[in-house]
């Protein structure tokens, strides 16, 4: 039983390593004359750098992972919570022009 845990465990904390945004490059978000989207790859490296650096990882998908079993576990009455991580990197991209598909 305890196997089972932990394989779980390591599985939903590895597959929330790995976060890749989805921005609409088509148009401009309204606040810019031109399109950004041409900036886009580098935006991305350099969000997920920032975000690399002011987060801890593992006590984010932890506490991401706890929140989840609350969830689940009062059918949906407490809501459930985003990875600091991934609210980072979408903030920071919003902040540089782009529209991440949420």
């Amino acid at each position: 039983m305890i196997k089972k845990i932990l394989t779980i465990s390591t599985l939903v904390l590895l597959t929330n390593c790995a976060y890749n945004p989805k921005i609409d490059t088509a148009g401009r978000s309204g606040t810019f004359p031109e399109a950004k989207a041409v900036e886009v790859t580098n935006d991305i490296q350099h969000c997920k750098q920032f975000a690399d650096e002011n987060t801890f990882r593992l006590y984010d998908n932890v506490n991401w992972a706890w929140g989840q079993y609350w969830h689940i576990g009062t059918l949906g009455i407490i809501p459930a919570r985003e990875l600091k991580y991934k609210t980072r990197v979408q903030k920071c991209l919003e902040g540089r022009g782009h529209s991440v598909v949420k």
